[in-house]
């Protein structure tokens, strides 16, 4: 069956609006996410531009050219500006209308109202740019690791250049003069059109989504207080790092933090643990896994460093927090304890590795605090008796604090 082109744009007209309102519908169960409901908008208004240009010949050309042109160049600039939305931008309304307006000054001069090469030219370089700068936008954003991303970085890049290729072949193939002619030009333009809403409402739908699962999950992988990995994603991720490639460990326990929480309280604990993450995590390698054990231990996770190398590492966060100081609470010194261990060969046990920087963190506790023992250094007479301090919170003897779950 032949498909005329009013049929066309009347189906263009019905797909983009229903995938205006599911952009909306969408919208109404994620509000945090304006762009759903931008792009619902700049749909719902592309379908009723789609169903001025169905009427040319029906109604003025000032609405079937003037308006209807400029509603889905508009449609277009609203479309990047939900990418801006979805990238966490300024939405730039005024500059996604600009196009439209634009457009419309154009109208007002009667030679270019004449003349189809340069409506063409001008409408489809607009919205190339938008396309265009959408892309960018989503490519530029690519440090958040969403998988629908690059689709969507694609559609937008060829969508602009199919635009852009209409410029010079507006001046080249003649174009039909009224609708009722079914030609090859308006024909595939507009089913390209009803594929492209298509597709960009299941790309972009699946963003929003990529995204909220992505936030979910790293709640549920984030020590809530610090704002970094807590046990469970810190064993997690060390075991699958062990099972590729040796490494060395690192465990923190900040020194004396049961007084510090009794003398000045517990939000003052809190701001310590977090000022200690603070201080630490600039000092480690872009690949360490860094995390929370709980209370006030830490552990970080050093792939393809031996144990002299994480030495050093560990000695200058201990240096850096030693140096820490709090406007509000000048008396206030922090120190840590830090215990080193490591692992030279590909498969090694997590628990293995725990117990062997547990035992060192014990003796760098006995040994004064405010230091960095190695699990490989002579180990030195205990002593019958133990400092109060030593363990957890005051426990006296040996209790491992690193046990796996």
């Amino acid at each position: 069956m032949r498909l005329d082109l009013p049929s066309l744009f009347l189906m263009t007209v019905a797909v983009t609006f229903t995938v205006g309102v599911l952009f909306l519908l969408s919208w109404s169960q994620t509000r945090r996410e304006r762009a759903l409901a931008v792009w619902g908008i700049a749909h719902i208004g592309g379908s009723a531009a789609s169903l001025l240009l169905a009427l040319r010949g029906q109604v003025p050309d000032s609405l079937s050219i003037g308006l209807a042109n400029a509603m889905m160049i508009a449609s277009y600039g609203l479309i990047w500006s939900g990418v801006r939305a979805f990238e966490g931008r300024p939405l730039r309304l005024g500059w996604a209308v600009g196009g439209g307006a634009l457009w419309i000054a154009a109208c007002l001069i009667p030679s270019f109202l004449e003349s189809l090469p340069a409506r063409v030219s001008l409408a489809s370089t607009l919205a190339g740019l938008y396309c265009a700068s959408g892309a960018l936008m989503i490519w530029q954003g690519r440090g958040e690791p969403l998988v629908s991303r690059y689709p969507a970085l694609v559609l937008m890049a060829t969508y602009a250049g199919l635009y852009w290729i209409r410029v010079p072949l507006a001046f080249t193939i003649p174009a039909p003069t009224s609708l009722s002619m079914a030609s090859p030009w308006f024909a595939i333009l507009c089913f390209v059109g009803t594929l492209f809403s298509v597709a960009i409402a299941f790309v972009f739908m699946a963003l929003t989504k990529e995204r909220a699962e992505r936030e979910q999950r790293l709640a549920a992988e984030t020590d809530s207080l610090t704002g970094i990995a807590n046990r469970r994603a810190l064993v997690a991720g060390a075991e699958r790092q062990l099972a590729v490639a040796p490494a060395a460990l690192l465990l923190f326990d900040l020194d004396h933090f049961k007084t510090i929480n009794d003398r000045y309280g517990h939000s003052v604990g809190d701001a310590a643990l977090a000022a200690f993450c603070h201080v630490a995590a600039p000092l480690l390698p872009p690949k360490a896994l860094f995390g929370r054990m709980g209370g006030e231990e830490f552990a970080c996770l050093l792939p393809r460093l031996d144990e002299r190398a994480a030495m050093r590492i560990a000695e200058a966060i201990r240096a850096a927090v030693a140096q820490f100081t709090h406007p509000d609470y000048p008396e206030l010194a922090m120190r840590v304890s830090a215990g080193v261990a490591a692992e030279s060969q590909i498969g090694g046990s997590l628990d293995y590795l725990l117990r062997r920087a547990d035992d060192a963190l014990y003796r760098a506790k006995h040994a004064g605090r405010d230091r960095v023992v190695a699990a490989g250094e002579d180990r030195r007479p205990l002593g019958e008796t133990v400092d109060p301090g030593i363990g957890l919170r005051g426990n006296a003897g040996r209790r491992s604090r690193t046990r796996l779950p």
